[in-house]
């Protein structure tokens, strides 16, 4: 077990918890450009360069007041249901898996581990992106959605629940996450947590955080941790 994961997970290894976006499922940056394009329809230029670094892992009751003071005007009850309806209606066009993600599942299944996901998107739009990349068979009937529930990330809440609906506790469980809202989330839940990052960026200064830059690495993680706690 690496040191930065032992500061957090005390085991046995009884559920894998997965953030979707960024992580499964390869939306983020569209639903980033969609809120960019939004703040720019309301008075806040931000270029579609800096989409992914303005809004990545934040949830739309964050990003709401974040526009509303840049572009110095209210946006109204229906703009995050309307945001909402965008999401919903562009992943339909189309929406692509996180390279590696069908294969990853598949050894942490033969881990025999239980899997759930905890996201800030809501229900619906998780069901259209599973369902566009054939993720559903992995997580049915075992979805959260932070945002369904009103406390979006990086409020620890829905990482609770999922753990309350499996029945464990949080130092049993590991997390998949690639955005610091996410991770904070985790943290704060009393959860390891597993970063996909890229090398050239750097990771939250957080107990229990622990990078991967492939999705390939994940499944070797989880044995490792399997293999200390038995």
């Amino acid at each position: 077990m690496t040191l930065a994961l032992s500061q957090v997970f005390r085991g046995p290894l009884k559920l894998v918890i997965f953030d979707c976006d960024g992580v499964l499922v390869d939306s983020e940056e569209t639903c980033c450009r969609l809120c960019a394009q939004a703040a720019r329809e309301a008075g806040w230029n931000v270029p579609d360069a800096l989409a992914v670094q303005t809004f990545s892992g934040m949830s739309l009751a964050t990003i709401q007041p974040m526009i509303e003071r840049n572009a110095g005007k209210k946006l109204g009850a229906e703009w995050e249901p309307t945001m909402q309806q965008r999401f919903v209606a562009a992943m339909k066009e189309g929406v692509e898996p996180v390279s590696g993600v069908h294969a990853m599942l598949d050894a942490v299944q033969k881990l025999g581990v239980p899997v759930r996901v905890a996201s800030n998107s809501s229900c619906e739009e998780m069901d259209v992106k599973f369902e566009k990349t054939s993720l559903s068979p992995y997580f049915d009937g075992r979805i959260h959605s932070a945002r369904d529930m009103g406390v979006p990330k990086p409020r620890p809440d829905v990482y609770l629940k999922a753990a309350e609906a499996e029945g464990v506790l949080p130092c049993e469980c590991v997390v998949l996450e690639d955005s610091d809202p996410g991770a904070k989330a985790a943290v704060d839940a009393g959860m390891a947590c597993v970063m996909l990052r890229a090398p050239e960026k750097a990771l939250p200064d957080w107990k229990g955080v622990e990078r991967i830059e492939k999705l390939s690495d994940f499944p070797h993680i989880l044995s490792e941790l399997i293999k200390v706690a038995s």
